[in-house]
């Protein structure tokens, strides 16, 4: 899959000191790469749409973003994180790219630290929500978990404000499927 913008490209993704633990650190820039290319796609004059009375906008959903992964990582996971005041943008209504552009340093200062991590460390037995402890391999995957679900919100919300939706692991609905594709079709997968 060929994406249109790469936040992170490949040759800016740290090695991991054990190369175990390498699709962790690949995983995590490419699911970042993913949210960013979502968030591109926002127009500014969607930023605080929302489908519906008891869902937050989507500008609300960036917001949830940066903060509830900064505290995942930095209280669960164990990661060093920025003090809470500089996470998010300046002004009274940021634009998209003011988001963006904070989602992309934090996911920078968050690589090598994951790509040092060992088998000790990332073994290790963490404190987790409502005294769980799970290990910090377990709380990353959750956590990664977690940011897929808000881009999806942010996904459908677009969609339902009539925008174009990027391609995420493969193509959109706005996007033309490959006829070639196995996926595409029970018939294509008889092939």
């Amino acid at each position: 899959m060929k994406y249109d913008f790469v936040a992170i490209p490949d040759g800016e993704i740290p090695q991991a000191v054990e190369p175990l633990f390498q699709h962790i650190v690949t995983t995590y820039a490419s699911e970042a790469n993913k949210t960013v290319s979502m968030w591109q796609a926002i127009p500014e004059e969607c930023l605080d749409f929302k489908p519906h009375e008891k869902t937050n906008t989507i500008r609300t959903i960036l917001i949830h973003q940066l903060l509830s992964e900064r505290r995942f990582f930095g209280q669960f996971v164990g990661t060093s994180e920025p003090p809470v005041e500089v996470l998010l943008p300046t002004g009274e209504a940021p634009a998209a790219h003011a988001y963006i552009d904070k989602y992309v340093w934090l996911t920078r200062g968050r690589l090598p630290q994951f790509a040092a991590g060992t088998s000790s460390w990332w073994l290790e037995q963490r404190n987790f929500f409502g005294g769980l402890k799970r290990d910090r391999i377990w709380i990353f995957w959750r956590r990664v978990l977690h940011t897929c679900h808000h881009r999806t919100q942010v996904q459908t919300w677009l969609r339902l404000a009539g925008q174009h939706v990027p391609s995420i692991y493969g193509p959109s609905g706005d996007v033309t499927w490959d006829e070639a594709d196995p996926t595409y079709s029970l018939e294509a997968a008889n092939r």
